[in-house]
């Protein structure tokens, strides 16, 4: 072995398990299966390149792949990627523009073309970080959601969906980005509290007795309104239902309705409706039969429907309105007011309410079916906390608006009749209406919306709409691995898509990992582009340094930030590792013979160090079956750094080291036999260092090997090992304190009744900390005493304690403290100082005294 494992090692590595086909399935190979694990991997868009988030969610399922396939299943991991349809036309209208281009200029046409382009450029450069870091996926069966496989089944699922009238295409008020120009789901939307205000508009009544006070925090939309709205129950408009107000600046009568969606105690109790700029207010109209007057352009602009203000902001609309407002006398007040704004989640425009003709899946009836998987426990979130996010979507899901105003996506497969405008939906091209029989036909223009293809993920990855063994053998999945702020994004409609398809959940686990933040705390996105390049980070530390990092410490689904400090301090641990192999390298160098021994014929060492691996590899599997990555690694790590590599390599060195052969031989044969264990345990986790560790000592992949398992129960010696570790820590310690030479022997004095307990690790103390005899009789001279586990043990003051010194040592500490007291004295005996130093800084000064008149008796009795 090598000093150190070098790194760039790890490509070749990566290499050789390919070639042998390591990360196929058994299946694939003929070999008989039984249980299987399969898992998808969450596809990346590919809008660049993967960060460190992405490196953490991907070493998860990495090692959850290779644990299971250690563990001898039929495991499939399915790695892709997804076109990400607004994320990736923005990055791409941007491109264009820096070449002086529109996508419009350019054509729908060229446009993809560019797009494919896009793809292979970030798709190759995305699957070269995955395969850098190590994943063990069947990059065979790697997919794209817009490859034909899957066009195939967004096109049947769509067509079956349609048929049964679950898609259906209508007017209703969606969520519409005035910069990305289409249209967006609930989900798609973040809203932020924002401070704005509230505007107390006058609007005169029809029969000119005054005016009705109307509170807005939209004054903008006034242009729209139909009607303005109280609520029944409220006395002070009782005789104001039915009366007709003029519209401000419109001049337009509309009438004064009741409606119990109005809040008595918001703003005057009297609120405008319009129905085409606010999903409430598109209730209230349907229910009083008034049509919605959409006032805005696709640009967010004021069309012509708002007379002097067309094609103005909506910005400079509302601020030149409240201006003309105040002119006429028509504000009554202006209040400051918090307001809930959303906004687009990829450009984080503020959207706009809008009526618009639309694609739409009806959700209710799939939504309860999802519900029922959780409630019954067909489907595990993990942590369970986070099942709420999950329920309170569901419960207050609307209806899905599939379709988007983009040009890069899966095309919406209908087809309109110029003559007749028959609608047909079909997943093949129409070229003739089956209504009429013109052949004047054109598709629909809009493309659905990216999640679609994505909630159907989990079984068009395994070859639906094709009766495939691929989902006979791997579907439903095993475990999802993904991040908490895509649950209703993408796991819900999953789970949505796949009961209603397939008539099965899609997985039977969905493990959330935490979110990785920058060092200012944000969270790492594409987007916001803070991410780091695992690359970057591969190349100066390796990839295994980079996955322990960011397993080691950081729990399930609690967020950290990321820190290359870390990743050094945490390599510590592989580099111990590296070095245990090295040590045992040696050892073997230096062994005659076959490394053979009987698990019948063990010293108490060995029994103990094999109770306390057999502990670790109980509670290991224990925590990978819980899917308890972090706290799997942080047992491995405890184990092997404190168990294995502080205590047992160190106390079966007298034994390695023995010159008798066969008691050598002996010893060697059990720390290789235990340290092999220690890289079966390690090898999901790090796997390009174990793996090179292994063929030092082993033919044939540590991939291919099965993980680490019980050996016996030896808890018998485990007590006894213990207090000879205590014992080994006390006495270095007192080595310490005291300054004693390494190479100094000492006696060390014993109770008789511990005379079997100490008589069992005198080879070991010998070797450890130099105890050259053990006597069980009280001397009569001076003894430092301490106790340990094993019992009350002593060593001799004159062998440890250099008088001369400890003289010297002593009195130049008292001259200190001597030194610093009477400063001390001076100041507290100032009448001056007492009387105008602050209180605080008084006690803090007496404090001090006090201790360091205690630390000079102390002192004094040291030297006495």
């Amino acid at each position: 072995m090598e000093k150190n494992f070098e790194p760039k090692k790890e490509a070749e590595i990566y290499k050789r398990w390919v070639d042998n086909g390591l990360f196929k399935p058994k299946s694939d190979k003929g070999i008989k299966t039984g249980e299987s694990f399969s898992i998808i991997m969450p596809p990346p868009n590919i809008t660049g390149q993967l960060h460190i988030g992405h490196a953490l969610n991907n070493t998860m399922q990495d090692v959850l792949t290779r644990y299971n396939r250690m563990q001898g299943k039929n495991c499939l991991w399915v790695p892709g990627t997804d076109h990400a349809s607004i994320a990736t036309e923005v990055k791409i209208i941007e491109a264009l523009k820096k070449e002086g281009l529109t996508k419009e200029k350019l054509g729908r046409d060229e446009f993809l073309k560019r797009a494919w382009a896009w793809n292979d450029k970030f798709g190759g450069r995305i699957k070269t970080q995955l395969k850098s870091l190590g994943c063990s996926c069947d990059w065979d069966r790697c997919a794209f959601t817009m490859d034909e496989p899957r066009q195939k089944a967004v096109l049947k699922v769509f067509k079956q969906l349609y048929d049964e009238g679950l898609i259906y295409r209508g007017n209703k008020i969606i969520n519409w980005c005035p910069c990305c120009k289409t249209a967006l789901s609930d989900a798609e939307v973040d809203h932020v509290d924002e401070s704005g205000f509230l505007w107390h508009i006058r609007y005169p009544y029809a029969d000119g007795n005054g005016y009705l006070v109307v509170a807005t925090t939209r004054p903008e939309t006034l242009f729209g309104d139909v009607c303005v709205a109280v609520n029944p129950e409220d006395k002070r408009y009782a005789d104001k239902i039915g009366k007709m107000v003029i519209l401000p600046t419109v001049n337009k009568e509309i009438p004064v309705v009741s409606d119990s969606y109005v809040e008595k105690d918001f703003g005057t109790g009297a609120v405008k409706i319009t129905p085409a700029h606010d999903p409430n207010d598109y209730e209230v109209g349907k229910r009083h039969n008034l049509s919605p007057i959409c006032v805005m352009n696709d640009d967010g602009t004021m069309n012509e429907l708002a007379g002097v203000y067309n094609g103005l902001t909506r910005e400079d609309c509302r601020k030149k309105l409240i201006e003309d407002l105040k002119k006429a006398n028509l504000i009554e007040k202006i209040e400051p007011y918090t307001i809930s704004k959303g906004h687009c989640y990829r450009c984080h425009t503020v959207v706009e309410p809008m009526i618009s003709k639309q694609w739409f899946m009806d959700m209710n009836e799939m939504a309860k079916v999802a519900l029922k998987a959780v409630d019954s426990g067909e489907l595990k979130i993990i942590p369970n906390r986070v099942e709420k996010i999950y329920r309170n979507w569901l419960i207050n899901i609307k209806d899905w608006c599939i379709s988007r105003q983009l040009w890069w996506g899966h095309r919406i497969p209908a087809y309109y009749c110029d003559d007749c405008g028959n609608t047909m939906v079909s997943e093949n091209n129409v070229t003739k209406c089956n209504k009429c029989g013109s052949n004047h036909i054109h598709q629909e223009e809009d493309v659905l919306d990216t999640w679609f293809s994505s909630a159907l993920w989990p079984f068009s990855t395994l070859g639906y709409p094709e009766k495939t063994k691929d989902l006979e053998d791997f579907f439903p999945t095993t475990t999802l691995v993904t991040a908490q702020d895509i649950i209703f994004f993408w796991v819900a409609r999953m789970v949505m898509l796949s009961t209603k398809i397939m008539g099965k959940v899609p997985f039977k686990n969905v493990l959330i990992n935490g979110i990785v933040r920058d060092d200012e705390g944000k969270k790492m996105s594409k987007s916001s582009n803070n991410g780091v390049d695992p690359i970057e980070i591969i190349d100066k530390y390796g990839a295994d340094s980079l996955r322990f990092s960011l397993l080691l410490g950081n729990g399930t689904c609690n967020d950290f930030r990321f820190s290359e400090t870390k990743i050094l301090e945490d390599r510590k641990f592989i580099n111990k590792v590296w070095n245990a192999g090295k040590f045992l390298e040696l050892c073997i160098s230096q062994t005659e013979g076959e490394l053979n021994f009987e698990k019948t014929d063990l010293n108490v060492f060995d029994k103990w160090i094999y109770s306390k691996l057999d502990a670790a590899i109980s509670d290991v599997v224990k925590f990978m079956n819980q899917l308890d990555i972090n706290m799997a690694v942080s047992r491995i790590y405890n184990f092997v750094w404190d168990e294995f590599c502080d205590n047992y390599v160190e106390l079966t060195k007298p034994y390695v080291y023995s010159e008798n052969k066969e008691e050598r031989r002996h010893a060697v044969a059990i720390l290789k036999d235990v340290y092999i264990n220690i890289l079966k345990l390690l090898h999901p986790i790090i796997p390009f260092i174990t793996e090179d560790i292994y063929s030092n000592f082993a033919s044939g992949f540590l991939m291919e090997q099965s993980y680490a398992t019980s050996v016996g129960k030896f808890k018998q010696e485990k007590k006894l090992v213990d207090k000879i570790i205590s014992t080994i820590k006390k006495i270095r310690e007192i080595r310490l304190i005291y300054n004693v030479v390494p190479s100094k022997k000492l006696t060390l004095i014993a109770n008789a009744n511990d005379k079997p307990s100490v008589t069992k690790a005198e080879l070991v103390l010998s070797k450890m900390v130099n105890i050259e005899k053990v006597i069980y009789v009280k001397p009569a001279e001076e003894t430092i005493d301490f106790v340990t586990e094993i019992g009350e043990l002593g060593l001799l003051k004159s062998e440890v304690i250099d008088k001369e010194k400890e003289k010297e040592k002593l009195t130049k500490e008292l001259e200190a403290v001597d030194k610093e007291i009477e400063v001390l004295k001076v100041r507290l005996d100032n009448p001056n100082f007492m009387t105008k130093a602050p209180k605080n800084l008084i006690d803090e000064l007496k404090a001090r005294f006090e201790y360091l008149s205690n630390s000079k008796k102390a002192i004094e009795a040291k030297l006495k």
